[in-house]
């Protein structure tokens, strides 16, 4: 009987280190997911199809780095790999184009850059996918999923998730929002004068909504969802290296610094909504309020004439954050802001917000003829902040019966569950 001749045992699969490659994989990717979709974007203009290859990028990355250990420039080499795929595509698409053309056909086609852009033109390519995803053309809801996907990164769940959505609803918002940018031809670029202006109102727009969605939401069980804070800040942030010179950009950014810098202060350890006056301030972010300061800082020092509204709301919330106890706060002065921000950018919101400044300027008798005048306000007609607002001014003044039914009216509108048990809360108090 002859010898068996074995082979020799393969070397063991070293699990540990393909999850630490699966895992720099999800975090570079994550990371890095706008640069990639923004440079590939500039090479095929189709946001839709960008996405594909920069998921072809990423697949290419989990089959690669566990067996042969994570880049040195991840980001680069995702970068480089899904750019070269673009390129491919294109020349297939050329290729094609030559054969129909030999038959008496024409396909135009714009042919890329062979090789990928400078590095520092990257930047570009990102405001130009900012400048895409927030497109007027779409729906603000829309708007708002491309934008969590494109450059925040988030899968379709966690989209869903984050607005409160199904999830075949954000999906087919998504597909909708990548369709009509490419039928409707829309241009991957970032417009100048006139257009810019009005297309820059839309990026911050939806930059403000997603954080305003995560700071107090509209809906659901959960006062706060800080994800959602967290990606708006990242972005604004973004926008405002992209973008040095624009004075509202900064104003945006210096808003949520503050807003987000009393977010460990805004709910008790139940979960539910502690009040402003509440809140410990000890509790708030130092670190973010800085940041706000300087933001706001820039803001004023790219200002030609009167401040925008972004950096009118951004100087009330530092009157907040600079005061260390609540007494201390400047109410005459965001009075005035508010009055500012209401001649700037009149809304009916916002008169609601300037006479509760008033109300702790000058008393809550002045202030509750303010809000009477605005209950005729179409746009205020449901909106439940309206009757607490008069609620809270009833109570000061001693006339806790109107109160309460103030404050029950509010819990029967509001539609986030914590903030209806707190107005509830608040109508029981009054008996």
């Amino acid at each position: 009987m002859g010898a068996v001749t074995s082979q020799p045992p393969a070397a063991p699969y070293d699990a540990a280190a393909r999850d630490r490659a699966t895992e720099a994989i999800e975090t570079v990717f994550r990371l890095e997911y706008p640069r990639v979709i923004a440079g590939v974007t500039r090479v095929v203009r189709d946001v839709g199809i960008a996405e594909e290859i920069a998921q072809d990028a990423l697949v290419a990355a989990l089959e690669q780095w566990p067996r042969d250990g994570v880049p040195d420039k991840p980001g680069a080499w995702l970068t480089t790999t899904a750019r070269r795929r673009a390129v491919d595509l294109v020349r297939r698409r050329e290729t094609y184009a030559r054969k129909l053309a030999e038959i008496g056909r024409d396909l135009p086609v714009t042919a890329p850059p062979e090789e990928p852009a400078d590095p520092d033109g990257i930047d570009d390519d990102l405001l130009r996918l900012v400048f895409t995803a927030c497109h007027p053309v779409l729906s603000a809801e829309a708007r708002i999923a491309l934008t969590l996907r494109l450059l925040g990164g988030l899968t379709t769940a966690e989209i869903a998730r984050a607005v409160l959505a199904p999830e075949p609803t954000v999906a087919q918002r998504i597909v909708r929002a990548k369709r009509t940018l490419a039928t409707r031809n829309i241009a991957f670029e970032v417009p100048y004068g006139p257009d810019r202006a009005a297309r820059l109102g839309s990026v911050l727009e939806v930059i403000y909504l997603i954080f305003n969605e995560g700071y107090a939401a509209t809906a659901g069980d959960d006062w706060l969802r800080p994800g959602l804070c967290e990606d708006a800040l990242r972005l604004a942030r973004v926008l405002s290296a992209l973008m040095p010179k624009e004075p509202e950009v900064h104003g945006l950014t210096a808003l949520l610094e503050f807003q987000a810098s009393r977010t460990a202060a805004r709910t008790g350890p139940d979960g539910a909504p502690v009040l402003l006056k509440d809140q410990d301030r000890r509790r708030w972010n130092r670190m973010l309020i800085a940041r706000g300061i300087t933001a706001l800082d820039r803001a004023n020092a790219h200002t030609a004439g009167a401040p925008g509204p972004y950096a009118l709301q951004a100087a009330i919330a530092a009157c907040h954050a600079l005061a260390y106890t609540y007494e201390e706060t400047d109410w005459p002065r965001i009075a005035t802001l508010y009055g500012l921000l209401a001649a700037r950018a009149p809304s009916p919101v916002v008169e609601l917000n300037r006479a509760v400044a008033v109300s702790m300027a000058e008393g809550p008798a002045p202030a509750l003829a303010l809000v009477d005048a605005l209950a005729a306000e179409p746009a205020l007609r449901g909106y439940h902040l309206l009757p607490s607002v008069r609620g809270d001014l009833l109570l000061r003044l001693g006339r806790t019966a109107e109160a309460r039914a103030e404050f029950e009216r509010a819990a029967s509108l509001a539609r986030n569950e914590r903030e209806r048990e707190l107005l509830a809360r608040r109508a029981e108090e009054c008996g």
